[in-house]
């Protein structure tokens, strides 16, 4: 999959254990240098969702019109085509005869005919195959859900040193992100918001603005919210995160048939490249790659669609709109992050006068490189930085090649190594024009305040 075009790999701790993370992490660690490869990891915290109990080995059928129960869950309780066994406590006290009950991302929906006591009866009205550990979507006005969790915080501790970014399921406020970050002590990894409730997209700018990325979670967004806003919801979300600087990751159903087929709808490519066109830093693939057919296939396919769609992209326009889009959010910001906003859209604008072949920030906490990566320039965006772990986070913005270099003394030689390292590259031969943003590495936390056009000799 990272040969194929995959920079981060996204692990989700609801189905597996810490220890069965941490492996996972290895494993794709050692395959990314393997590959020569710069590839984060994301860990997704289980969050509070309601999930199912397993079901069979390959899954079962759900019949439409056929009735199967809902009942509590019990020790070493499994889930069949009869009984739909739900694991979280309190979950079958919200239903009312009338609920409607979505499995996984909606596509499976059943209507509750009668309770009584932890038991449920409900009638299948859309069928279809159902298999793991699937989310079950009760009544929200009824099953007020907390995040993060007191597991969620467990799992964190343990987790915390290992991987490069952290995905806070559902997430209601700002102040549930400020939670995470503080039992992280205001360091670690960094943390992406899933957006998939109602109540986080009614707070959605201070989420962005608490958080170091967002995920529009399609799915559970689109039981949550009606399915006509979702799109639109999308794009609010995808605007908001360019305005601050923080990558987008837009998940779920991107190309869902590959779960089971060889090629994508036509529908998939025109919705994977519409979320480039948004301005989409990321793209996710779920169910595609955890239990398709092929999932080498389906990353191999959505980064060819990727790449075709920025070929398409109107980069100059983009860029030259976003001054409006990235004053509000700057506004009132610390001063360095003003100077780092006008800096990187003055880059901007002389890469594209001066006819660059690449922009090269020189970075330590990743912000610079993030900063000029939202104005989605037409030439490479190279990030070079002294820190692994920047680099390997660096992996989920968009357009940046992440290389790892060394700590220098001076503003000169920052320079000279940087563009040094785009040369190895191939993205810039003598004669080439590359404009650089560097800072004083003088200062104990440097600002960058500095933009050089070179010519390279």
């Amino acid at each position: 999959m990272i040969a194929a075009g995959m920079d981060v790999a996204r692990i989700s701790l609801a189905h597996g254990s810490v220890e069965e993370l941490l492996d996972r992490v290895s494993r794709v660690r050692a395959a990314a240098d393997a590959e020569g490869r710069v590839v984060g990891v994301l860990a997704d915290l289980p969050g509070p969702k309601v999930r199912s109990a397993p079901f069979p080995q390959g899954g079962v059928t759900l019949v439409e019109g056929e009735d199967v129960s809902v009942v509590a869950a019990s020790d070493g309780a499994a889930s069949d085509d009869r009984t739909i066994v739900v694991d979280h406590p309190g979950a079958l006290d919200a239903l009312r005869p009338g609920d409607q009950l979505a499995i996984g991302d909606g596509g499976i929906d059943l209507v509750v005919e009668a309770v009584e006591g932890d038991r449920a009866s409900a009638r299948v009205r859309t069928g279809g195959l159902v298999q793991g550990r699937p989310g079950v979507s009760l009544p929200e006005e009824r099953l007020v859900l907390e995040s993060p969790t007191s597991d969620d915080l467990s799992m964190l501790g343990a987790i915390a040193g290992s991987v490069d970014a952290v995905a806070i399921s559902f997430v209601r406020t700002a102040e549930d992100v400020d939670v995470v970050r503080a039992a992280l002590g205001g360091a670690g990894p960094m943390l992406v918001a899933k957006i998939e409730t109602r109540s986080a997209v009614e707070d959605i700018e201070r989420i962005v603005a608490a958080s170091d990325g967002v995920m529009v979670a399609r799915g559970d967004l689109g039981i949550r919210c009606d399915l006509e806003d979702v799109p639109h919801i999308q794009k609010r979300i995808i605007r908001l995160g360019v305005a601050y600087g923080r990558p987008v990751i837009t998940a779920t159903q991107m190309l869902e048939s590959m779960v089971r087929a060889p090629t994508p709808t036509r529908a998939e490519v025109s919705d994977v490249a519409n979320a480039v066109f948004d301005g989409t830093s990321a793209l996710m693939l779920s169910g595609e790659t955890a239990i398709g057919r092929d999932p080498v296939a389906a990353v191999a396919t959505m980064a060819r669609v990727a790449a075709r769609a920025d070929q398409g992209f109107d980069h100059l326009t983009w860029g030259a709109g976003l001054g409006r889009q990235q004053h509000a959010a700057v506004a009132g910001a610390a001063p360095s992050v003003r100077i780092t906003a006008a800096i990187s859209a003055a880059a901007w604008r002389a890469a594209n006068d001066a006819d660059a072949v690449a922009v090269i920030a020189c970075t330590n906490s990743g912000a610079t490189a993030r900063a000029i990566s939202r104005f989605r320039p037409r030439m490479p965006i190279l990030a070079v930085t002294p820190t692994l772990a920047t680099a390997r986070q660096l992996a989920m913005a968009w357009g940046i090649t992440p290389v790892v270099g060394q700590v220098h003394r001076s503003t000169d030689d920052i320079t000279w190594f940087a563009v040094k390292a785009a040369v190895e590259r191939g993205l810039a031969v003598p004669g080439d024009v590359v404009a650089v943003l560097v800072g004083s590495p003088v200062e104990e936390a440097p600002t960058t305040d500095t933009l050089r056009l070179v010519q390279v000799r």
